[in-house]
This record gives structure tokens, sequence and C-alpha cells, in this order.
């Protein structure tokens, strides 16, 4: 499941855009840990009006909160590389209103800093639009590649703690279609439904053939609109089912049509280490079969340890920061390590489920 967070924004690094290093400071993995599997870990989210709020549900993630635009007296310098850095978020907040604090250095440079994706987590179909042409524009004007998370299917996170989204697939098809109609001309990157695959065995095979169906339809819609988009779709985690199992949803929900998808997204809101995650969602790729050019991307931004020894999804101590947001990877068939749930923000053990814990966030970037 996905946490509410506030607007992130995350980074790409997806065959066919420029590549270029995001900088930052990143934190070296450790060998990868012995394979074992583990609840998913929580989501963060956001959308440009009002902050969504869900918690973390027993699969173990957190979900979004929505995303504003940023105010005018904000600085908005873009952070390094293609990536776009939205200038709103909690992070962002926090560190503005706590310039005394001894952790602000530290949060600030090592996470606030960095690009992370921007959530849109409430179903507000009359406002959709203009709140992702609002991330989408600016990050056309400053020369840089936004990281969006539409994160509103019908029956989100099979009821758990952060249930939500459209009423039904109707709706839904309505609201991505009006999503779709602010993504622009322009590079964007599009993170599709975390968890709307890899946790569809809630579902009944009707329910499942209408959730399939309708993110196959999401990604045309998004291509269709900006052609420049390129869309990444639910490959749960190392932990989560095995490669095949989930190449064969990834395929029915459309992932493996250039019409629809550009590749597959791994390890949101999780903690599991980059290696096991490229080596996954590699397997994934293969099974998955489609066009040549299918790449995957991973979020880095709280595995820097790895996973809890004993499974601990909420908020677990002694995790850390990953490898920083890029465009380079270094690793075929790995278009970008992103930043997608930020680092600070709470699955529900730290604070409110999707808030950020300045604690938390300092525990993560030392």
């Amino acid at each position: 499941m996905v946490v509410a967070a506030s607007v992130v924004v995350a980074v790409g690094t997806v065959a066919g855009l420029v590549s270029a290093s995001d900088g930052g400071h990143p934190s070296a993995d450790a060998d990868p840990r012995t394979t074992r599997r583990a609840a998913p870990g929580p989501l963060p989210g956001a959308s440009t009006s009002s902050r969504a709020s869900a918690g973390p549900s027993p699969s173990g993630r957190a979900s979004p909160s929505p995303a504003r635009e940023p105010s005018r007296s904000r600085r908005t310098a873009a952070a390094p590389g293609r990536l776009y850095r939205h200038p709103d978020s909690q992070v962002r907040d926090w560190v503005d209103t706590h310039a005394g604090d001894a952790r602000r250095a530290v949060i600030e440079s090592r996470i606030a800093d960095r690009p992370a994706a921007v959530w849109f987590a409430d179903f507000t179909p009359s406002t959709i639009t203009a709140r992702v042409r609002a991330v989408t524009s600016a990050a056309s004007a400053a020369g840089r590649v936004p990281v969006v998370v539409p994160y509103a299917i019908p029956q989100r996170d099979c009821g758990g703690a952060s249930d939500g989204g459209a009423p039904d697939f109707a709706a839904y098809d309505g609201w991505i279609d009006r999503f779709a109609a602010g993504l622009g001309s322009g590079e964007v990157v599009v993170v599709l439904e975390p968890d709307a695959i890899a946790q569809s065995d809630c579902l009944g095979e009707g329910g499942r053939a209408d959730l399939f169906a309708s993110l196959a339809r999401a990604g045309r819609a998004m291509k269709a609109a900006d052609p420049r988009a390129r869309v990444y779709y639910d490959a749960g985690n190392s932990d989560w089912n095995p490669a095949a199992e989930q190449a064969a949803l990834l395929r029915r929900a459309g992932a493996a049509a250039p019409a629809s998808s550009d590749g597959i997204f791994t390890n949101v809101s999780n903690f599991n280490r980059t290696d096991d995650e490229i080596a996954y969602a590699r397997r994934v790729l293969s099974a998955l079969g489609g066009p040549a050019g299918l790449g995957a991307v991973i979020d880095t931004s709280r595995n820097g340890n790895g996973a809890a020894a004993d499974g601990e999804w909420c908020d677990p101590a002694g995790r850390r920061i990953g490898r920083a947001p890029t465009l380079s990877t270094g690793q075929a068939g790995i278009d970008a390590y992103l930043w997608v749930k930020l680092p600070g923000e709470s699955d529900g053990c730290k604070g409110e489920p999707g808030t950020f814990s300045a604690e938390y966030a300092y525990e993560l970037a030392r």
C-alpha cells in the first residue's frame, strides 16, 4: 500500500531521455541481503492542491499526499542534471521554518534538495489537469524532467490503510484522461499506480480484469497525450511475487505493449537493496517479453541499509537513504534510480502516515 505523503519529486533516467547525473550525496548499498519474502514498504504521494492522507496498510506501504503548486515566495532552483525538483513539499516546509535546528543542514542537503516524485493521490477530476500542468509546465520552463505518480485506482490498497481513489473504473478512466491532459508535450516520467498490479490478488477475477483494462488504457492515454511521456508499471519488489508470476500480471495490464508502456518500476516505498532489485527487475523484464527497449526504474530513497532484519516496514530503525537519484545508472536495462518515497515522510509509526518527521529524516540522512 501507499502512504499519503507530501509533494515529492522523483527522478527519472529512462532510455530515450538525456542521460545525466543528478549529483547529490549517495549512500552506498551494502552486500545484497539474504533473499526473503517481506511485506512491501510504504509509499508517498502528492497532488497539486490538497494534501491527501492515507496510512500504511498491513502490506506495508505508505501512501502519498497531494502535490501543491509552488508558492511565490519559495525558491525554485532546479536540482542538478535533467531532473525536476518541485519546490513545494513537506520537507521544504520544515527546512524553511527551522533555520535554527541543528539537523537542518543535513536534511536540506541530503533530502530536501534532491529531486523526488510528485504524487497525485486524491480523486479530484475538476482540478487534476491544472494541478498536473502546474508541475509539468514548471519543469519544462526549467529544462528539467518531472516524475509524476497517478495514485487513484479504485479499491486502492485493497481497502487497507491507504484506501481511497476513484469510486469506480469508469470514473477512474475519466480522471486519467484529465491527468494525461496536463502532461504537456515535454519529457515526463509516469510511475503508474504503485501496488495496483502486485497487490491485485485481493480482487476477484472480474475485478482484476477491470483493473488491468483500466491500467492498460491509462498507459495508452498518457502516451497518446504526450508522446515523450515514459510510463512505468508496477512490478512490486524482489520480496513480493515471483518474477514469472508478476510478469504474467504485468502483461495483462498492458506493460508489454509499446503503445502503453516503457517498462516497470520496483521497490517503491520499500527498503530492498538495489542489487536485489536490479536482479529481480531483469528477471521480470525477461519473463515479460515485449519489444526491445523496455526498462526498469528502482526506488532507492530508503534502501541504503536494505530491509530490516525482522521484516519491519513501518519507519524501521537503522535504515538510510540509498543511491542518489540519477539518470545514469550504468546498469543495462535499468533506466533510473528514483526517489519515489520521500525520505522522512512517515509510514505511520514516527508520525501520522504521510506526514514529515524531522527525526526520521535525520536518522535516514546521517
